[in-house]
């Protein structure tokens, strides 16, 4: 079998660590690799570190030591310039959702593509269709402050999946949906992962977790990332 390279990997954390303050490390030498086109879980306790391990893989957030590999970027290194076109090809669900609150549904959806220059008929076709698949072919003119929790989180699903990014990175992406829902979500991810995505799902609902062993489970805890299968 041929051994995978290291350019292979889409994302790779050499030696990180991460200090908020004084205080103690949150993580600490942590060293782990995306294989591209891969599928993974990253598991955890609330306050574990997960969603400032998904920050630091779309250039959110700068470790304290250590180094970021991303699309073969040292991104220490990058130049400021060459950033926004390194985390356009990254999609991001925040927990916070992070909408536009003056936007639709579908204009907070087709947002990345405008930024890309799509044109408008494709966004016209495919945006509505991408909301239909997660449920809300009802509410496309919809603001979010008159949608519920679940709804938003659609929302921003949708949006960073629209634009076929070759990272996707998840952070509890079925928090605020109930199980039959993040069903259906995880099944949308796994078909962006076909497409050839590379896809990180930060999660602690262990019963969605299990139903998908078929993927590396990562864990995290005490700072430290750990492969559980």
């Amino acid at each position: 079998m041929r051994q995978r390279t290291k350019a292979e990997d889409i994302v790779r954390l050499e030696g990180i660590g991460l200090r908020y303050g004084p205080g103690p490390e949150v993580l600490q030498d942590v060293h782990m690799a995306l294989p591209t086109g891969s599928f993974h879980f990253l598991t955890g306790a609330s306050g574990a570190g997960k969603s400032s391990l998904l920050r630091m893989m779309f250039l959110g957030l700068r470790p304290t030591r250590g180094r970021v590999m991303l699309f073969n970027h040292d991104t220490a290194q990058t130049r400021r310039a060459d950033l926004p076109a390194l985390r356009r090809r990254i999609g991001v669900v925040f927990q916070d959702f992070r909408l536009l609150d003056h936007l639709s549904a579908l204009d907070n959806v087709a947002l990345p593509l405008r930024v890309r220059g799509v044109k408008e008929s494709e966004i016209r076709k495919h945006v509505p269709e991408l909301l239909s698949w997660v449920g809300l072919a009802d509410h496309l003119r919809a603001r979010p402050p008159t949608l519920s929790g679940g709804q938003k989180q659609r929302v921003a699903i949708a949006r960073a999946v629209v634009g076929r990014p070759d990272l996707l990175l998840a952070d509890e992406p079925t928090g605020n949906v109930d199980d039959q829902i993040g069903m259906r979500l995880l099944y949308l991810f796994e078909e962006l992962n076909r497409l050839g995505a590379t896809v990180l799902v930060a999660t602690h609902n262990e019963t969605l977790v299990e139903r998908f062993t078929h993927y590396p489970r990562l864990h995290l805890e005490n700072g430290l990332v750990q492969k559980v299968w």
